[in-house]
């Protein structure tokens, strides 16, 4: 996929020595070094990729590429490391309406696993203009009672969501 970034920088934490051995036992038993373990957790890979996605999302000329790898992500990624994979905001400069997205399927996916949505989402404003995710005339009330509330709430209408792509 992409190579690792190169690691040129030490951090130094102090703790107990039962600390340490917690952590030591921890990382033996996720088949890690103490260094991968905590990296793991406090930067899971999964949030670089997730900002590079929303970085793409602004530059794509066909967004539904984008909005599919970022579904992918969100699906697979663990509930214990979904908070911290979507803590980061999405670059400024994103147009509203893939912001708007971006944002419901954030919100959608944190319910869907038992989480709090991260603040940024809220920071986004809804559309102002209702947008429907067909152009169909006759489908309009069909997404107005499909879509899924963080969509609704953002004026998003669409008939599927996250874990509905096949």
């Amino acid at each position: 996929m992409y190579p690792p970034p190169v690691k040129s920088s030490q951090l130094q934490i102090r703790l107990s020595p039962a600390q340490k051995e917690s952590l030591r036992r921890r990382a033996r038993r996720a088949g890690q070094d103490i260094s991968a373990f905590v990296l793991s957790r406090v930067c899971p890979p999964g949030g670089d990729r997730f900002r590079e996605l929303a970085r793409a999302l602004g530059g794509q000329e066909d967004r539904r590429y984008a909005l599919a790898a970022i579904h992918d992500l969100l699906e697979e990624t663990g509930s214990g490391a979904f908070p911290e994979v979507v803590a980061e905001p999405p670059p400024p400069g994103l147009p509203p309406l893939e912001a708007n997205l971006l944002a419901a399927m954030v919100e959608q996916t944190a319910t869907r696993k038992g989480a709090t949505p991260p603040a940024w989402t809220s920071a986004i404003p809804p559309l102002a203009e209702p947008w429907f995710a067909s152009d169909l005339k006759g489908l309009r009330a069909h997404l107005v009672r499909a879509a899924p509330v963080p969509f609704r709430r953002r004026n998003l209408f669409v008939d599927s969501t996250l874990g509905d792509r096949t």
